[in-house]
This record gives C-alpha cells, sequence and structure tokens, in this order.
C-alpha cells in the first residue's frame, strides 16, 4: 500500500513558479514510478509528467520546457517544479505512483487527494 499527500498548490500569477511536494509512505516508493496528473473544471483527469523508479522521464508536450519532475528516494518525496505558469495551468495536480511508468490516469494505482494551483492572468 501506498500514501501520497500533495502540498505546494496556490495562487500565482501568469509567467510566476510553484513547486509541488508528494509525500509517499511505504518502502517500496525508490522501485515505484511518480507522476502528476491534473484536472480542470469540466475536463477530465490529464497526465502531466512521470519519473521512474531509474528516472526515464516523460512530460506531456504541453508543460515540456516549463516543468521539471524529480524525485528524492532519501526523502520518499517526489517533485513538480512549475515555471513559466499560464492560466490553462489552472487545475488541481493530484499525485499518482505506479509500478511502471505510464501516462494513462486509468492505469495508476494509488493516488493523493490533490493540491489546487490556480494561475491569474
Amino acid at each position: 500500500q501506498v500514501q501520497l499527500e500533495e502540498s505546494g498548490g496556490g495562487l500565482v500569477q501568469a509567467g510566476g513558479s510553484l513547486r509541488l511536494s508528494c509525500v509517499a509512505s511505504g518502502r517500496t516508493f525508490s522501485t515505484y514510478a511518480m507522476g502528476w496528473f491534473r484536472q480542470a473544471p469540466g475536463k477530465e483527469r490529464e497526465f502531466v509528467a512521470i519519473i521512474s523508479g531509474g528516472g526515464t522521464i516523460i512530460y506531456d508536450r504541453s508543460v515540456k520546457g516549463r516543468f521539471t519532475i524529480s524525485r528524492d528516494n532519501a526523502k520518499i518525496t517526489a517533485y513538480l517544479q512549475m515555471n513559466s505558469l499560464k492560466p490553462e495551468d489552472t487545475a488541481v495536480y493530484y499525485c499518482a505512483a505506479r509500478r511502471s511508468v505510464t501516462t494513462n490516469p486509468k492505469d495508476i494505482e494509488y493516488w493523493g487527494k490533490g493540491t489546487l494551483v490556480t494561475v491569474s492572468s
């Protein structure tokens, strides 16, 4: 069982930055792929970024070059550094875990409760 808790969301102006953190429980954290998904009002949950236990990284093209995903296995924490934020990045951001990399939210095994990111224009 893996439990995930996000933090770091908030209100920021367009062009600003935020860093999301996801603290995980469980001794197998280092073997899990850790990802971030987001869900805007009235829209389906969508993939943002994911990092495997071995460090393989995939970004959605809408955030590539602006967002950076990372992980610290010693701190059992995953991060999402978000720069050059746009109003269309406004969403609830969810931390996710799965034994292997995926970009499909239906394949995720564990979810956090989410943290709201609001980008004002």
